[in-house]
């Protein structure tokens, strides 16, 4: 599949990366190159070109869970940059020709592919001064840590008066949410203390925002009652809802408010927030998509917005890699540096 993505015609059918085994990224069928038939638009879909696109721990994670052969290989990938080719009967938001970026569905084909359906109701036009590699980075991690601090931890983004007396603790802030939340939760005028346990993570949560820093290998209590607080107002946890929930009903202030991206694997005791009067919320990006919400639309919104804020300087891309073109061989050396763990900021691939 080197490099023919971007040459690609419209034919019947067209290329795309995936897997019908699960195995380790360092197996020869770990990822494969095939082909599908040409997907047709309807209703409020988008058939998008993709030029750029990013890895996500959730690729890591389908790619990797389960055991069974699957008939016909399965398509990931849920971030993608590209042109609009054509449009569903319904669509209003966007025509032929509009660059566009999105994090997509968890029901349907990913954009490791040439050509890719998505609904326009979860799509945003393309940040204009973002290179493809620079805005593939974007849509997953920045409507994560939108929906996480301003509809979950219910933090209002334009009381930035009120905000800068509020303080928030993001766990892991220099993944890719993280890198996100960090700059979005400066940007609403909160004080941030993001966690980072290395030297070049702990400087590059700085540069996105982050006030001050902790660890998150060690006793997060201790870790922010060293900072002179007791309490924080808010906790974003991205890196272990298990590893850190006691540590989190300690630190939550009385009325406080607390949001997990992770998913637990023991009991969450909830009984340790009762006489806080303290909230837990959980926030999974697909659920408006999944779902078919009412709100749906708000992801379009939310990525204009972001897209804005980008464009204007407010945000930067948290692209620290990328690879061209997208093919087999590098989309394999994206996911071993995800599965790594020790990922700075996201990795693209572009053609």
């Amino acid at each position: 599949m080197e490099g023919v993505r971007g040459k690609l015609k419209m034919t019947k059918y067209m290329e795309a990366i995936g897997f019908t085994k699960h195995l380790p990224i360092s197996q020869a069928d770990s990822l494969v190159a095939f082909e599908l038939p040409m997907p047709s638009p309807e209703a409020h879909d988008l058939l998008v070109q993709v030029t750029g696109i990013s890895v996500n721990p959730v690729d890591v994670g389908v790619r990797q869970s389960g055991s069974a052969v699957l008939a016909q290989p399965k398509v990931i990938g849920w971030d993608a940059v590209g042109t609009v080719v054509k449009t569903g009967a319904d669509v209003t938001l966007f025509q032929p020709g509009d660059r566009v970026f999105y994090a997509g569905s968890f029901k349907r084909p990913g954009s490791n592919s040439a050509y890719q359906l998505v609904d326009e109701r979860i799509v945003g036009h393309a940040p204009q001064k973002l290179s493809d590699a620079q805005a593939a980075a974007i849509p997953l991690t920045a409507l994560t840590a939108w929906e996480g601090l301003f509809e979950q931890l219910e933090i209002d983004p334009t009381a930035k008066k009120r905000n800068e007396q509020k303080t928030i603790l993001i766990i892991n802030g220099s993944g890719g949410v993280g890198s996100m939340a960090t700059q979005l939760a400066h940007w609403a005028g909160l004080k941030v203390i993001a966690s980072a346990s290395r030297p070049e993570t702990i400087q590059w949560v700085k540069a996105h925002g982050a006030d001050q820093t902790v660890n998150h290998r060690h006793d997060l209590v201790q870790e922010v009652k060293k900072l002179g607080y007791s309490y924080v107002d808010y906790i974003f946890e991205l890196n272990n809802l298990d590893a850190h929930w006691t540590e989190m009903a300690r630190l939550i202030k009385p009325g406080g408010r607390i949001a997990s991206i992770t998913e637990n694997r023991k009991l969450v005791d909830l009984k340790q927030l009762t006489k806080k009067r303290a909230k837990f919320a959980w926030e999974w990006m697909f659920s408006k998509s999944y779902f078919q919400t009412e709100d749906m639309q708000s992801q379009h919104d939310i990525l204009e917005k972001v897209a804005h804020l980008l464009d204007s300087g407010q945000l930067v891309t948290t692209m620290t890699q990328t690879f061209s073109p997208i093919n087999v061989a590098n989309l394999k050396k994206a996911h071993a540096i995800v599965e790594s763990n020790h990922e700075i900021g996201k990795v693209t691939l572009t053609n």
